[in-house]
């Protein structure tokens, strides 16, 4: 009786220590997102050190593309205005809209992006329906 206790006291404490060392493996590192380089930058990571710094400017925050305070106040003004999804009403269903959609996605033109007949109403579903048919693979540069 004393062994196997003794012997469920070791194999305890053998895995105990093992919970402080890392026993799952690691993910694998990924080739660098710049064309033509094979270099390998950790998972979670896009580019190597040498391309890092060419490809910070990529990803622009939504602040850059425009929607900032400015835009904010625009479209609480057009919501109030408008305050039904346009494409549920086209079905007979009354859903309270809380997206404004550039109908003809502005791609970084901020005459389109500003004018109001390019806006309307939409709810979120109706707007992530949009979004992922109709504007899905078109180039956006901003």
């Amino acid at each position: 009786m004393r062994n196997s206790c003794r012997a469920s006291e070791k194999i305890r404490s053998f895995f105990y220590a093992l919970e402080g060392a890392s026993i799952m493996p690691r993910r694998p590192k990924i080739p660098c997102k710049h064309p033509g380089c094979s270099s390998l930058v950790p998972a979670g990571s896009k580019f190597c050190e040498e391309h890092n710094n060419l490809h910070r400017a990529d990803a622009k925050t939504t602040k850059e593309k425009g929607y900032n305070g400015r835009w904010r106040r625009a479209r609480a003004r057009f919501l109030r205005r408008y305050p039904l999804c346009v494409r549920c009403r086209a079905k007979g269903k009354f859903v309270v809209a809380t997206v404004v959609d550039h109908i003809i996605p502005h791609l970084g033109d901020h005459g389109l992006f500003w004018d109001e007949n390019n806006w309307q109403p939409l709810c979120k579903s109706c707007h992530d329906r949009k979004t992922m048919t109709e504007d899905r693979y078109q180039e956006f540069t901003y």
